[in-house]
Protein backbone atom coordinates (compact mmCIF):
# COMPACT_ATOMS: atom_id res chain seq x y z
CA UNK A 1 0.00 0.00 0.00
CA UNK A 2 1.95 3.80 -1.05
CA UNK A 3 1.33 6.55 1.43
CA UNK A 4 -0.59 8.45 -1.03
CA UNK A 5 -3.52 5.87 -0.41
CA UNK A 6 -3.20 6.87 3.08
CA UNK A 7 -4.55 10.01 5.14
CA UNK A 8 -1.99 12.06 5.40
CA UNK A 9 -1.31 15.70 5.94
CA UNK A 10 -0.77 16.39 2.48
CA UNK A 11 -4.31 14.93 1.82
CA UNK A 12 -5.49 17.38 4.49
CA UNK A 13 -4.25 20.39 3.00
CA UNK A 14 -5.75 19.13 -0.64
CA UNK A 15 -8.87 19.54 0.85
CA UNK A 16 -10.48 22.74 -1.00
CA UNK A 17 -13.44 22.98 1.56
CA UNK A 18 -10.82 23.86 4.71
CA UNK A 19 -8.73 26.24 3.14
CA UNK A 20 -5.71 25.51 5.04
CA UNK A 21 -2.92 27.63 3.89
CA UNK A 22 0.88 26.18 4.61
CA UNK A 23 3.46 28.36 5.47
CA UNK A 24 6.45 26.15 5.70
CA UNK A 25 8.38 25.91 2.73
CA UNK A 26 7.88 22.02 1.31
CA UNK A 27 12.07 22.70 0.12
CA UNK A 28 12.81 23.22 3.27
CA UNK A 29 11.31 20.52 4.89
CA UNK A 30 12.10 16.46 5.08
CA UNK A 31 11.32 14.62 2.03
CA UNK A 32 8.49 12.91 3.25
CA UNK A 33 7.04 15.43 5.96
CA UNK A 34 3.56 16.01 4.07
CA UNK A 35 3.38 12.16 3.01
CA UNK A 36 3.75 10.56 6.34
CA UNK A 37 0.78 8.35 7.35
CA UNK A 38 -1.06 10.70 9.86
CA UNK A 39 -2.69 8.88 12.68
CA UNK A 40 -5.25 11.64 13.88
CA UNK A 41 -6.00 15.29 14.37
CA UNK A 42 -5.99 17.01 17.90
CA UNK A 43 -6.54 20.56 19.44
CA UNK A 44 -5.00 21.64 22.18
CA UNK A 45 -3.91 25.58 23.89
CA UNK A 46 -2.38 24.10 26.63
CA UNK A 47 1.70 25.34 27.21
CA UNK A 48 2.76 21.95 27.18
CA UNK A 49 0.14 19.50 25.46
CA UNK A 50 2.63 16.67 25.20
CA UNK A 51 1.90 14.31 28.10
CA UNK A 52 -1.55 13.86 26.59
CA UNK A 53 -0.80 13.73 22.65
CA UNK A 54 -0.06 10.25 20.62
CA UNK A 55 2.60 9.85 17.76
CA UNK A 56 2.16 10.88 13.98
CA UNK A 57 -1.18 13.40 14.90
CA UNK A 58 -1.15 16.86 13.66
CA UNK A 59 -2.17 19.51 16.53
CA UNK A 60 -4.35 22.60 16.11
CA UNK A 61 -3.83 25.51 18.59
CA UNK A 62 -4.88 29.04 18.43
CA UNK A 63 -1.96 30.30 20.17
CA UNK A 64 -3.52 31.58 23.38
CA UNK A 65 -0.66 29.96 25.53
CA UNK A 66 1.55 32.11 23.96
CA UNK A 67 -0.01 35.14 25.99
CA UNK A 68 1.70 34.06 28.79
CA UNK A 69 5.52 33.40 29.45
CA UNK A 70 5.57 31.17 27.11
CA UNK A 71 8.84 30.08 25.62
CA UNK A 72 7.85 29.37 21.38
CA UNK A 73 11.00 27.51 20.93
CA UNK A 74 10.52 24.89 23.84
CA UNK A 75 7.34 24.74 22.72
CA UNK A 76 7.58 23.26 19.40
CA UNK A 77 10.71 21.40 20.68
CA UNK A 78 8.81 19.54 22.76
CA UNK A 79 6.29 18.66 20.12
CA UNK A 80 8.87 17.27 17.74
CA UNK A 81 10.41 15.12 20.41
CA UNK A 82 6.85 13.41 20.23
CA UNK A 83 6.33 12.82 17.28
CA UNK A 84 3.97 15.59 16.21
CA UNK A 85 3.64 16.09 12.56
CA UNK A 86 2.54 18.97 11.86
CA UNK A 87 1.31 22.11 13.49
CA UNK A 88 -2.16 24.15 12.42
CA UNK A 89 -2.60 27.70 13.27
CA UNK A 90 -5.88 28.98 13.81
CA UNK A 91 -5.82 32.44 12.99
CA UNK A 92 -7.61 35.63 13.76
CA UNK A 93 -9.29 34.03 17.13
CA UNK A 94 -6.30 35.53 19.54
CA UNK A 95 -4.30 37.16 17.61
CA UNK A 96 -4.46 38.28 13.68
CA UNK A 97 -1.65 36.24 11.45
CA UNK A 98 0.75 33.61 12.70
CA UNK A 99 3.35 34.89 15.11
CA UNK A 100 6.93 34.96 13.58
CA UNK A 101 8.81 33.37 16.53
CA UNK A 102 6.60 30.36 15.94
CA UNK A 103 7.04 30.23 11.65
CA UNK A 104 10.97 30.20 13.04
CA UNK A 105 10.68 27.65 15.45
CA UNK A 106 8.80 24.95 13.25
CA UNK A 107 11.24 26.03 10.40
CA UNK A 108 14.44 25.10 12.34
CA UNK A 109 12.77 22.02 13.71
CA UNK A 110 12.19 20.82 10.14
CA UNK A 111 8.12 20.65 11.51
CA UNK A 112 5.10 21.53 8.51
CA UNK A 113 3.08 24.58 9.39
CA UNK A 114 -0.08 25.51 8.18
CA UNK A 115 -2.57 28.27 8.64
CA UNK A 116 -6.54 27.37 9.79
CA UNK A 117 -8.50 30.39 8.68
CA UNK A 118 -11.24 31.75 10.72
CA UNK A 119 -14.01 30.60 9.31
CA UNK A 120 -12.61 26.78 9.75
CA UNK A 121 -13.79 25.21 13.14
CA UNK A 122 -11.07 23.00 14.17
CA UNK A 123 -13.67 19.99 14.47
CA UNK A 124 -14.14 20.42 10.65
CA UNK A 125 -10.53 19.51 9.87
CA UNK A 126 -10.57 16.47 12.27
CA UNK A 127 -13.50 15.37 10.99
CA UNK A 128 -12.76 15.59 7.07
CA UNK A 129 -9.45 13.51 8.67
CA UNK A 130 -11.69 11.02 10.24
CA UNK A 131 -13.48 10.39 6.54
CA UNK A 132 -10.14 10.09 5.23
CA UNK A 133 -9.15 6.91 7.64
CA UNK A 134 -12.79 5.54 7.20
CA UNK A 135 -12.84 5.93 3.43
CA UNK A 136 -9.13 4.05 3.31
CA UNK A 137 -10.15 1.35 5.60
CA UNK A 138 -13.21 0.87 3.29
CA UNK A 139 -10.45 1.01 0.60
CA UNK A 140 -8.80 -1.49 2.27
CA UNK A 141 -11.24 -4.29 2.86
CA UNK A 142 -12.96 -3.70 -1.14
CA UNK A 143 -8.85 -4.59 -2.16
CA UNK A 144 -8.74 -7.56 0.25
CA UNK A 145 -11.83 -9.33 -0.99
CA UNK A 146 -10.53 -8.34 -4.40
CA UNK A 147 -7.34 -9.97 -3.75
CA UNK A 148 -9.21 -13.15 -1.96
CA UNK A 149 -11.19 -13.62 -5.18
CA UNK A 150 -8.53 -13.23 -7.66
CA UNK A 151 -6.41 -15.83 -5.52
CA UNK A 152 -9.59 -18.42 -5.47
CA UNK A 153 -9.37 -18.25 -9.49
CA UNK A 154 -5.34 -18.56 -9.38
CA UNK A 155 -5.86 -21.46 -7.26
CA UNK A 156 -7.92 -22.97 -9.81
CA UNK A 157 -5.13 -23.01 -12.92
CA UNK A 158 -3.18 -25.96 -13.66
CA UNK A 159 -0.68 -24.91 -11.83
CA UNK A 160 -3.02 -23.75 -9.04
CA UNK A 161 0.14 -23.02 -5.90
CA UNK A 162 2.16 -21.63 -8.31
CA UNK A 163 -0.31 -19.37 -9.80
CA UNK A 164 -1.63 -18.41 -6.39
CA UNK A 165 2.02 -17.59 -4.87
CA UNK A 166 2.15 -15.14 -8.49
CA UNK A 167 -0.97 -13.37 -7.98
CA UNK A 168 -0.14 -12.83 -4.26
CA UNK A 169 3.41 -10.84 -5.69
CA UNK A 170 1.26 -9.07 -7.58
CA UNK A 171 -1.58 -8.05 -4.80
CA UNK A 172 1.34 -6.83 -2.39
CA UNK A 173 3.42 -5.67 -5.24
CA UNK A 174 6.54 -7.49 -3.90
CA UNK A 175 8.44 -10.59 -4.55
CA UNK A 176 6.87 -14.03 -2.81
CA UNK A 177 8.54 -17.02 -2.75
CA UNK A 178 7.73 -20.62 -1.86
CA UNK A 179 10.14 -22.99 0.18
CA UNK A 180 9.56 -26.52 0.38
CA UNK A 181 10.00 -29.16 3.37
CA UNK A 182 13.44 -29.14 2.82
CA UNK A 183 14.21 -25.58 2.60
CA UNK A 184 14.45 -25.19 -0.96
CA UNK A 185 12.47 -22.84 -3.48
CA UNK A 186 10.49 -24.01 -5.22
CA UNK A 187 8.33 -21.32 -6.75
CA UNK A 188 9.35 -17.29 -6.91
CA UNK A 189 7.55 -14.34 -8.30
CA UNK A 190 8.65 -12.21 -9.85
CA UNK A 191 12.09 -14.76 -10.60
CA UNK A 192 14.93 -12.57 -10.34
CA UNK A 193 13.47 -9.65 -8.47
CA UNK A 194 15.53 -10.85 -5.27
CA UNK A 195 19.44 -10.95 -5.85
CA UNK A 196 21.09 -14.82 -5.50
CA UNK A 197 23.20 -14.12 -2.28
CA UNK A 198 20.49 -12.95 -1.08
CA UNK A 199 18.34 -15.78 -1.60
CA UNK A 200 20.65 -17.96 -0.43
CA UNK A 201 21.24 -16.68 2.94
CA UNK A 202 16.91 -16.45 2.96
CA UNK A 203 17.27 -20.44 2.32
CA UNK A 204 19.63 -20.95 5.44
CA UNK A 205 17.11 -18.76 7.32
CA UNK A 206 14.41 -20.75 5.79
CA UNK A 207 15.43 -24.27 7.07
CA UNK A 208 16.28 -22.82 10.81
CA UNK A 209 12.27 -21.98 10.84
CA UNK A 210 11.74 -25.46 9.31
CA UNK A 211 14.30 -26.95 11.64
CA UNK A 212 13.03 -25.20 14.92
CA UNK A 213 9.06 -26.09 13.76
CA UNK A 214 8.16 -22.48 14.00
CA UNK A 215 4.65 -21.56 13.49
CA UNK A 216 4.43 -18.00 13.36
CA UNK A 217 5.18 -14.84 11.05
CA UNK A 218 8.58 -13.94 11.10
CA UNK A 219 10.54 -10.92 10.49
CA UNK A 220 13.91 -10.63 9.56
CA UNK A 221 16.78 -8.27 7.04
CA UNK A 222 19.28 -9.83 4.86
CA UNK A 223 21.75 -7.09 3.33
CA UNK A 224 19.54 -4.69 4.10
CA UNK A 225 16.20 -6.13 2.47
CA UNK A 226 13.27 -7.30 4.85
CA UNK A 227 11.26 -10.27 4.47
CA UNK A 228 8.61 -11.95 6.40
CA UNK A 229 8.43 -15.50 6.89
CA UNK A 230 5.29 -17.70 7.40
CA UNK A 231 5.21 -21.17 7.43
CA UNK A 232 2.60 -23.33 6.05
CA UNK A 233 1.55 -27.11 8.25
CA UNK A 234 1.28 -27.31 11.85
CA UNK A 235 4.02 -27.57 14.20
CA UNK A 236 5.87 -31.13 13.93
CA UNK A 237 4.19 -31.10 10.32
CA UNK A 238 5.71 -28.00 8.29
CA UNK A 239 5.35 -28.25 4.73
CA UNK A 240 7.54 -25.51 3.45
CA UNK A 241 7.47 -21.66 4.35
CA UNK A 242 6.23 -18.27 2.44
CA UNK A 243 8.61 -15.50 1.95
CA UNK A 244 7.33 -12.45 1.33
CA UNK A 245 9.76 -9.06 0.52
CA UNK A 246 7.61 -6.43 2.94
CA UNK A 247 8.77 -5.67 6.67
CA UNK A 248 5.11 -5.26 7.41
CA UNK A 249 1.98 -5.79 7.00
CA UNK A 250 -1.50 -4.06 7.51
CA UNK A 251 -4.25 -6.25 8.87
CA UNK A 252 -5.88 -6.73 5.54
CA UNK A 253 -3.14 -7.50 3.72
CA UNK A 254 -2.63 -10.22 6.77
CA UNK A 255 -6.30 -11.41 5.52
CA UNK A 256 -5.25 -11.92 2.07
CA UNK A 257 -1.68 -13.79 2.94
CA UNK A 258 -3.46 -16.41 5.77
CA UNK A 259 -6.10 -17.39 2.74
CA UNK A 260 -2.90 -18.22 1.17
CA UNK A 261 -1.18 -19.83 3.48
CA UNK A 262 -4.75 -22.10 4.01
CA UNK A 263 -4.45 -23.22 0.11
CA UNK A 264 -1.09 -24.01 0.15
CA UNK A 265 -1.87 -26.25 2.97
CA UNK A 266 -4.26 -27.95 1.65
CA UNK A 267 -2.54 -28.20 -2.19
CA UNK A 268 0.80 -29.43 0.11
CA UNK A 269 -1.72 -31.85 1.65
CA UNK A 270 -3.41 -33.35 -1.24
CA UNK A 271 0.04 -33.69 -2.64
CA UNK A 272 1.74 -35.01 0.51
CA UNK A 273 -1.29 -37.71 -0.39
CA UNK A 274 -0.04 -38.64 -3.88
CA UNK A 275 3.18 -39.00 -2.50
CA UNK A 276 2.46 -41.06 0.59
CA UNK A 277 0.49 -43.69 -1.83
CA UNK A 278 3.60 -43.12 -4.34
CA UNK A 279 6.18 -44.01 -1.51
CA UNK A 280 3.99 -47.44 -0.69
CA UNK A 281 4.44 -48.08 -4.23
CA UNK A 282 7.83 -48.24 -4.81
CA UNK A 283 8.45 -49.93 -1.01
CA UNK A 284 6.64 -52.62 -2.88
CA UNK A 285 9.19 -52.06 -6.13
CA UNK A 286 12.13 -52.32 -3.79
CA UNK A 287 11.23 -56.06 -3.10
CA UNK A 288 11.66 -57.09 -6.75
CA UNK A 289 15.13 -54.74 -7.18
CA UNK A 290 16.12 -56.89 -3.59
CA UNK A 291 15.20 -59.90 -6.09
CA UNK A 292 17.30 -58.51 -8.46
CA UNK A 293 14.55 -58.07 -11.03
CA UNK A 294 14.46 -54.61 -12.42
CA UNK A 295 11.79 -55.52 -14.74
CA UNK A 296 8.56 -54.79 -12.65
CA UNK A 297 10.22 -51.22 -11.68
CA UNK A 298 10.88 -50.33 -15.50
CA UNK A 299 7.31 -51.27 -16.43
CA UNK A 300 5.62 -48.88 -13.28
CA UNK A 301 7.98 -46.44 -13.02
CA UNK A 302 8.77 -45.95 -16.88
CA UNK A 303 12.26 -45.56 -16.46
CA UNK A 304 14.88 -46.12 -13.87
CA UNK A 305 18.34 -45.24 -13.27
CA UNK A 306 20.97 -46.20 -15.73
CA UNK A 307 23.41 -48.89 -14.83
CA UNK A 308 25.73 -48.69 -13.09
CA UNK A 309 24.08 -47.66 -10.00
CA UNK A 310 24.51 -47.00 -6.52
CA UNK A 311 22.49 -48.13 -4.04
CA UNK A 312 22.49 -45.71 -0.78
CA UNK A 313 21.08 -46.49 2.27
CA UNK A 314 20.45 -43.62 5.19
CA UNK A 315 18.21 -44.80 8.69
CA UNK A 316 18.29 -41.04 10.06
CA UNK A 317 16.30 -38.82 7.01
CA UNK A 318 13.50 -36.80 7.68
CA UNK A 319 11.90 -38.76 4.52
CA UNK A 320 9.46 -36.13 2.90
CA UNK A 321 11.89 -33.92 2.48
CA UNK A 322 14.51 -36.30 0.75
CA UNK A 323 11.57 -37.05 -1.51
CA UNK A 324 10.85 -33.35 -2.14
CA UNK A 325 14.59 -33.20 -3.01
CA UNK A 326 15.26 -35.74 -5.31
CA UNK A 327 12.03 -34.73 -6.90
CA UNK A 328 12.92 -31.43 -7.46
CA UNK A 329 16.38 -32.67 -8.75
CA UNK A 330 14.20 -34.80 -11.18
CA UNK A 331 12.64 -31.56 -12.03
CA UNK A 332 14.80 -29.08 -12.61
CA UNK A 333 17.94 -31.15 -14.04
CA UNK A 334 16.35 -34.49 -15.18
CA UNK A 335 18.38 -36.48 -12.48
CA UNK A 336 16.86 -39.50 -12.30
CA UNK A 337 16.17 -41.76 -8.95
CA UNK A 338 14.95 -44.06 -7.08
CA UNK A 339 13.69 -44.31 -3.46
CA UNK A 340 11.84 -46.40 -1.18
CA UNK A 341 11.46 -47.27 2.57
CA UNK A 342 12.04 -50.13 4.62
CA UNK A 343 12.69 -51.66 7.55
CA UNK A 344 16.55 -50.84 7.10
CA UNK A 345 15.63 -47.22 6.60
CA UNK A 346 15.33 -44.99 3.47
CA UNK A 347 16.70 -46.70 0.10
CA UNK A 348 18.42 -44.36 -2.40
CA UNK A 349 19.29 -45.38 -5.73
CA UNK A 350 21.27 -42.80 -8.54
CA UNK A 351 23.60 -43.33 -11.41
CA UNK A 352 27.12 -43.62 -11.17
CA UNK A 353 27.45 -40.42 -12.48
CA UNK A 354 24.92 -38.90 -9.83
CA UNK A 355 26.90 -40.23 -7.25
CA UNK A 356 28.34 -36.93 -5.81
CA UNK A 357 24.76 -35.53 -5.04
CA UNK A 358 24.96 -37.95 -1.96
CA UNK A 359 27.28 -35.98 -0.26
CA UNK A 360 24.92 -33.19 -1.23
CA UNK A 361 21.73 -34.51 0.56
CA UNK A 362 24.25 -36.18 3.65
CA UNK A 363 25.39 -32.41 3.89
CA UNK A 364 22.51 -30.69 3.39
CA UNK A 365 20.19 -32.65 5.88
CA UNK A 366 22.98 -33.30 8.41
CA UNK A 367 22.70 -37.18 8.11
CA UNK A 368 24.61 -40.25 7.82
CA UNK A 369 24.28 -42.24 4.62
CA UNK A 370 25.73 -45.70 3.41
CA UNK A 371 27.01 -45.84 0.01
CA UNK A 372 27.40 -49.06 -2.03
CA UNK A 373 30.02 -49.52 -5.20
CA UNK A 374 28.96 -48.71 -8.58
CA UNK A 375 26.83 -52.44 -9.95
CA UNK A 376 24.58 -53.57 -12.27
CA UNK A 377 20.58 -54.25 -11.16
CA UNK A 378 21.19 -58.22 -11.63
CA UNK A 379 23.22 -57.42 -8.25
CA UNK A 380 20.85 -55.40 -6.49
CA UNK A 381 20.40 -57.02 -3.72
CA UNK A 382 24.42 -57.18 -3.26
CA UNK A 383 24.98 -53.31 -3.31
CA UNK A 384 21.92 -52.62 -0.75
CA UNK A 385 23.63 -55.26 1.43
CA UNK A 386 27.00 -53.55 0.95
CA UNK A 387 25.63 -50.20 1.64
CA UNK A 388 24.62 -51.05 4.93
CA UNK A 389 27.60 -52.31 6.00
CA UNK A 390 29.23 -48.87 5.04
CA UNK A 391 25.90 -47.40 6.99
CA UNK A 392 26.94 -49.04 10.18
CA UNK A 393 30.83 -48.01 9.95
CA UNK A 394 29.24 -44.18 9.76
CA UNK A 395 28.73 -42.84 13.49
CA UNK A 396 28.70 -38.98 12.26
CA UNK A 397 26.80 -37.49 9.42
CA UNK A 398 28.24 -38.22 5.80
CA UNK A 399 28.52 -40.74 3.12
CA UNK A 400 30.69 -43.98 4.07
CA UNK A 401 30.90 -45.95 1.18
CA UNK A 402 31.51 -49.27 0.97
CA UNK A 403 35.05 -49.60 -0.46
CA UNK A 404 36.34 -47.49 1.59
CA UNK A 405 34.66 -48.76 4.75
CA UNK A 406 36.04 -52.59 4.10
CA UNK A 407 38.51 -52.33 1.09
CA UNK A 408 41.25 -51.84 3.48
CA UNK A 409 40.93 -54.60 5.84
CA UNK A 410 38.46 -57.80 5.59
CA UNK A 411 38.74 -57.48 9.46
CA UNK A 412 36.72 -54.60 9.68
CA UNK A 413 33.44 -56.27 8.08
CA UNK A 414 33.85 -58.91 10.32
CA UNK A 415 33.87 -56.39 13.42
CA UNK A 416 30.10 -57.65 14.09
CA UNK A 417 28.71 -57.33 17.90
CA UNK A 418 29.06 -61.46 17.89
CA UNK A 419 32.27 -61.24 16.51
CA UNK A 420 33.55 -58.89 19.30
CA UNK A 421 31.81 -60.97 21.94
CA UNK A 422 33.93 -64.05 20.67
CA UNK A 423 36.97 -62.34 20.74
CA UNK A 424 36.80 -60.90 23.85
CA UNK A 425 35.86 -64.34 25.54
CA UNK A 426 38.66 -65.89 23.78
CA UNK A 427 41.11 -63.15 25.45
CA UNK A 428 39.86 -63.25 28.56
CA UNK A 429 42.23 -65.46 30.36
CA UNK A 430 44.94 -63.28 28.77
CA UNK A 431 43.17 -60.06 30.10
CA UNK A 432 42.60 -61.62 33.02
CA UNK A 433 46.50 -62.28 33.80
CA UNK A 434 47.48 -58.82 32.76
CA UNK A 435 45.45 -57.09 34.84
CA UNK A 436 46.38 -59.47 38.59
CA UNK A 437 49.80 -59.11 37.81
CA UNK A 438 50.38 -55.82 35.96
CA UNK A 439 52.00 -57.76 32.69
CA UNK A 440 51.23 -56.67 29.40
CA UNK A 441 51.09 -60.14 27.41
CA UNK A 442 48.24 -58.60 24.90
CA UNK A 443 50.65 -55.52 24.20
CA UNK A 444 53.57 -57.88 23.72
CA UNK A 445 51.52 -59.87 21.62
CA UNK A 446 50.61 -57.13 19.16
CA UNK A 447 53.89 -55.77 18.62
CA UNK A 448 55.31 -59.35 18.25
CA UNK A 449 52.44 -59.62 15.03
CA UNK A 450 53.05 -56.39 14.20
CA UNK A 451 56.37 -57.25 13.57
CA UNK A 452 55.53 -60.42 11.58
CA UNK A 453 56.09 -62.67 14.24
CA UNK A 454 60.25 -62.01 14.27
CA UNK A 455 61.44 -61.98 17.79
CA UNK A 456 64.51 -59.78 17.04
CA UNK A 457 62.34 -56.10 15.92
CA UNK A 458 59.87 -57.03 18.20
CA UNK A 459 62.26 -57.36 20.87
CA UNK A 460 63.74 -53.75 20.31
CA UNK A 461 60.59 -52.25 19.44
CA UNK A 462 59.72 -53.35 23.08
CA UNK A 463 62.88 -52.97 24.80
CA UNK A 464 63.69 -56.10 25.83
CA UNK A 465 66.14 -59.52 25.26
CA UNK A 466 64.37 -61.72 22.59
CA UNK A 467 64.65 -64.61 24.93
CA UNK A 468 62.25 -62.33 27.01
CA UNK A 469 60.13 -62.01 24.54
CA UNK A 470 60.08 -65.50 23.45
CA UNK A 471 58.93 -66.31 27.36
CA UNK A 472 56.48 -64.12 26.93
CA UNK A 473 54.96 -65.46 23.59
CA UNK A 474 54.37 -69.09 25.14
CA UNK A 475 53.13 -68.01 28.42
CA UNK A 476 50.42 -65.75 26.18
CA UNK A 477 50.28 -69.12 24.19
CA UNK A 478 49.59 -70.84 26.93
CA UNK A 479 47.21 -68.28 28.84
CA UNK A 480 45.08 -68.83 25.64
CA UNK A 481 45.86 -72.32 24.37
CA UNK A 482 47.24 -71.22 21.32
CA UNK A 483 50.43 -72.67 19.55
CA UNK A 484 51.54 -69.59 18.11
CA UNK A 485 54.10 -71.59 16.59
CA UNK A 486 52.21 -71.86 13.15
CA UNK A 487 50.30 -69.25 10.78
CA UNK A 488 46.30 -70.53 11.17
CA UNK A 489 47.29 -69.33 15.41
CA UNK A 490 49.01 -66.37 14.73
CA UNK A 491 46.23 -65.17 12.27
CA UNK A 492 43.55 -65.71 14.24
CA UNK A 493 45.31 -64.02 17.21
CA UNK A 494 45.63 -61.57 15.14
CA UNK A 495 41.96 -61.45 14.55
CA UNK A 496 40.94 -61.39 17.90
CA UNK A 497 43.19 -58.19 18.60
CA UNK A 498 41.70 -56.34 15.98
CA UNK A 499 38.10 -57.66 16.59
CA UNK A 500 37.83 -57.39 20.48
CA UNK A 501 37.20 -54.11 22.15
CA UNK A 502 40.11 -52.34 23.63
Amino acid sequence: MDAAEQPTLRALLRRRDLGLRVVSAETDLPPDAFDRPLRWVHSSDLADPTPFLAEDLVLLTTGTQFDVDTDVGVYVDRLADRGVLGLGFGSEVHRAGIPDELVEACARRRMPLFEVPYRTPFIAVARAHSEAIAAQAYARRSWALDAQRALALAALRPRGLDASLAELGRRLGTWAGMYDASGSLEHSHPRDAVDAAVLDELGHRVAEVLTRGLETGQSLSIAGDAFMLFTVGRGGQLRGVIALAVDALDPEARTVVTSVIAMAGLALEQSEQLARSRRRLQTQLLGSLLGDDPAIARRVLGSVPPAPVVVAVTGDAPTGALFDWWERRRSEHGTASFLAESDEGLTMCVSAADESLLDEVADRFGIRIGASAPDSYDVFSRAHAQALTALRQRSDAGVSRYADAVGSSILSALATDEARLVAESRLAPLRDHDARGGGDLEGTLRTWLEHDAKAEPAAAALGVHRHTLRSRIAQAGALLDIDLSSFPARAELWTLLHTARD
